[in-house]
C-alpha cells in the first residue's frame, strides 16, 4: 500500500511566449526642465500615484472587455487521448512499495524526473470572440514535474517514493490567483483572433503567452532547472519540487532559453541559445561551469526566426540548426499563421567556434526537412558529424486554420513502407521520423547526408549517456513511435525503445519499386505490451562503468487498458530482454516530454 513519505535522501543544492521591452517612451529636450514641477507631484501622494492608478484602471477595463468578448471553451479529448488529460497535484511524496522484479544493487541513488504539460482548469482551451477562434496547441499546458526517488538504506534495500508538482512560474501563479484562465490562446487559430489575443495578453500582462516551463529538466553546477524555450529557466528544489525562482544569470540573459542546453566536453560550460520573433532572432550564449556568469554571447544575425528546438556541441564547436519551421509576426499580421513549416524551404546547419560570432559560422546547405531533436554531434577529422531524428513534415504547430485538425495529425502519423511513399505535397506519413546523419566537411564545405534507419519504425525523443555528449559515439537511444496507435489518436504514442549501434552496419532490402539496397545501422528494440506507451525515457549510467552502454534505461509507461502508470528499468546492454524492475505508481502519469535521471552526490 502507498503511504506518505518525506524524501530524506541527501541531495546537494549549491512555448511560444515573448516578453517585449517598452522602447516607446520619449524624452524631453534638456533645455526644458520640469524638475520643480516633478517635485510637487512627488510631494503629493495622490498625484504621484496617478500613472499607477491609470495603469490599473486600464488593465481593469481591458479585463472587463476580455470577459465580455471572449468565451473560453474546453477542447474535448477522444477516448484514445485519455492519458493526455491533466492530473491533480499530490502535495507530498508518497511511498511506493509495489515493485515487480528488482532494482539493481548498483543502481545509483537519485531522482528520475520528467516534465510535461498539465493544463490548469481541466485542460487545453479555445476561445470564441468577434475576432474569430483561437486555440491552445498540443505542446501548451503548464509544466508539471513527476519525480521518482531512489534512496538506499544501510542494509542495501531500496526506498522509492513518487511526487508531482506544478512548476510555479509567474504566469501560473497569476492564473491560480484569478482562479480562471486569463491568457488568451495566441498561437493557433484565425489570424485576427490570434493577433487580438497576442495584443491583449501583452497589454494586460506584458507577455503574449504563458511561461509554460513544461519541456525539460536539466542540471548545472549542482542546481536543477525546469525549462521551456519560451522563457528563462526556473530553479527547482529537487527534493521537494518547489520552484525557487527564475534563473536570469544576474540579468545577463533576459531572452528565451533553449529547452536543450548542452554541456561542453572538457570545460563543463553550458551552451545555450534563445530565439524570438523580433531581431535579434537567434542569440547563443555560454555559461561558466560554476553557473555564475554568462561568459560569451553572440547574435547570429539570422534573417528569420527559426523554431530551433535544440543545438549541438562538439569539443570545439557549436552546431546550429536553421530549418524551415519559422515564427513570423509579420506573417500573422498579414493574415497568415504565427508558426509555419515551409515544406521545401531553406534548411542549413551552422558550425560555429565555441566563442565565435555571426561571421565565424560556417553554413552548410542540406536537404529540406524537419529536425527538432539532435542525438549527438562530434568531430571526425575534418568533418563535424551531426546525428538527429529527421522527418519530412513538422508536427508543430498543426494544420492551417480551418482544416480538420484530427485528420491532419492522423495522416501525419501514418506508417510508411518505403521512402517512395512520401509525397512532399501530401500529409500522409509526413511525421515519420528516422535517425539521420550529416557529415559536414569544414575544409571543403561538402555535405554527405543519409538515413541511418529504415522504415520499420518511426523514432524520436532521442537520449544517450550524457558523459559522451559531444564525443564520438557508439550508441544512441530513442523512443519508438507506435504509428498505428498514434494515427488513431492523432497524438504521438511511443510503444517501445530502440538502441542504435552507430558503428555496426546491416544491409536492408527496402521494399520499394526500385528494390535498391541502402546501408543502415544495427538497431535493437524493446517493445512494450499492447496499449502500453512510454514517455520521458532517460539513460542512467552505472557508477564507475567505463562502457558507454554500461547502465540502464528508465522511463515512465502507462497501460491504457488498466489505466496504471509504472516506471520501467531496462538493462541498456540487454535491451531486448524484459525490464529488470517495474515500479507501479500511486497516481496516473500523463504523457509528457523529456526526462532525466539526477544522481545524488
Amino acid at each position: 500500500m502507498a503511504s506518505t513519505l518525506q524524501v530524506n535522501c541527501s541531495i546537494e543544492r549549491p512555448s511560444l511566449s515573448y516578453k517585449f521591452d517598452d522602447h516607446s517612451r520619449g524624452s524631453l529636450p534638456s533645455s526644458l526642465s520640469f524638475k520643480p514641477l516633478f517635485r510637487k507631484f512627488q510631494q503629493n501622494p495622490i498625484l504621484a500615484n496617478v500613472p499607477n492608478i491609470i495603469k490599473e484602471a486600464s488593465v481593469r477595463i481591458i479585463d472587463t472587455f476580455v470577459d465580455l468578448a471572449f468565451e473560453f471553451v474546453d477542447q474535448p479529448l477522444l477516448p484514445s487521448q485519455s492519458n493526455f488529460a491533466p492530473v491533480e497535484e499530490l502535495g507530498e511524496a508518497i511511498r511506493v512499495t509495489s515493485i515487480e522484479g528488482r532494482i539493481p544493487g548498483d543502481f545509483p541513488e537519485g531522482v528520475y524526473i520528467r516534465n510535461g504539460p498539465n493544463p490548469l482548469f481541466g485542460g487545453l482551451k479555445s476561445t470564441k470572440s468577434v475576432f474569430g477562434k483561437s486555440s491552445h496547441i498540443w505542446i501548451e499546458g503548464e509544466g508539471m514535474l513527476h519525480a521518482l526517488y531512489f534512496c538506499k538504506e544501510r542494509n542495501g534495500s531500496w526506498i522509492t517514493s513518487y511526487n508531482n508538482r506544478y512548476v510555479q512560474t509567474d504566469t501560473l501563479k497569476l492564473e491560480e490567483k484569478r482562479k480562471k484562465p486569463a491568457f488568451l490562446p495566441a498561437v493557433e487559430g484565425d489570424s485576427h483572433a490570434v493577433l487580438s489575443a497576442f495584443l491583449l495578453n501583452l497589454l494586460r500582462f506584458g507577455s503574449v503567452d504563458k511561461y509554460l516551463s513544461n519541456t525539460n529538466v536539466f542540471e548545472h553546477s549542482g542546481k536543477f532547472y525546469s525549462i521551456s524555450e519560451n522563457y528563462i529557466p526556473q530553479e527547482i528544489d529537487i527534493r521537494t519540487l518547489e520552484t525557487l525562482g527564475n534563473w536570469h544569470l544576474n540579468k545577463a540573459w533576459s531572452r528565451p532559453f533553449t529547452s536543450h542546453p548542452k554541456k561542453a566536453p572538457d570545460t563543463g560550460e553550458l551552451v545555450i541559445m534563445g530565439i524570438t520573433p523580433r531581431k535579434p532572432y537567434f542569440e547563443l550564449g555560454v555559461i561558466s561551469a560554476d553557473g555564475n556568469k554568462l561568459i560569451h554571447k553572440a547574435d547570429l544575425k539570422l534573417n528569420r526566426c527559426c523554431l530551433s528546438h535544440e543545438l549541438g556541441v562538439t569539443k570545439r564547436y557549436n552546431v546550429i540548426m536553421d530549418f524551415p519551421v519559422t515564427v513570423d509576426i509579420d506573417r500573422l499580421i498579414s493574415g497568415g499563421s504565427l508558426i509555419k513549416h515551409d515544406k521545401g524551404g531553406r534548411a542549413r546547419i551552422g558550425i560555429m567556434p565555441r566563442y565565435g560570432d555571426a561571421d565565424s559560422v560556417q553554413w552548410f546547405e542540406v536537404e529540406s526537412s524537419c529536425t527538432f531533436h539532435i542525438i549527438n554531434c562530434y568531430e571526425d577529422g575534418n568533418e563535424v558529424v551531426v546525428l538527429a531524428c529527421r522527418a519530412h513534415g513538422s508536427v508543430i504547430p498543426g494544420p492551417d486554420y480551418g482544416l480538420n485538425k484530427f485528420e491532419w495529425f492522423s495522416k501525419g502519423f501514418e506508417h510508411i513502407v518505403s521512402v517512395e511513399e512520401i509525397d512532399e505535397k501530401s500529409q500522409e506519413g509526413s511525421f515519420f521520423s528516422r535517425a539521420y546523419e550529416w557529415r559536414l566537411n569544414i575544409h571543403t564545405g561538402e555535405v554527405e547526408e543519409r538515413n541511418l534507419t529504415g522504415t520499420e519504425y518511426s523514432m524520436d525523443f532521442p537520449f544517450m549517456n550524457e558523459k559522451f555528449v559531444g564525443l564520438d559515439t557508439k550508441f544512441g537511444y530513442t523512443q519508438v513511435v507506435d504509428s498505428n496507435s498514434s494515427s488513431i489518436s492523432g497524438m504521438a504514442k511511443y510503444g517501445g525503445l530502440a538502441k542504435l549501434y552507430f558503428k555496426e552496419r546491416k544491409l536492408e532490402l527496402l521494399l520499394d519499386k526500385r528494390q535498391f539496397e541502402e546501408e543502415l545501422i544495427k538497431i535493437e528494440y524493446h517493445k512494450f505490451p499492447q496499449n502500453t506507451f512510454c514517455t520521458g525515457a532517460a539513460f542512467v549510467a552505472k557508477p564507475g562503468s567505463p562502457e558507454e552502454d554500461g547502465g540502464w534505461i528508465i522511463t515512465y509507461v502507462h497501460n491504457e487498458d488498466s489505466n496504471i502508470s509504472q516506471v520501467y528499468i531496462v538493462d541498456a546492454q540487454k535491451l531486448s530482454d524484459g525490464p529488470v524492475a517495474k515500479i507501479t505508481l500511486p497516481s496516473r502519469v500523463p504523457y509528457g516530454f523529456h526526462g532525466a535521471f539526477m544522481p545524488i552526490r
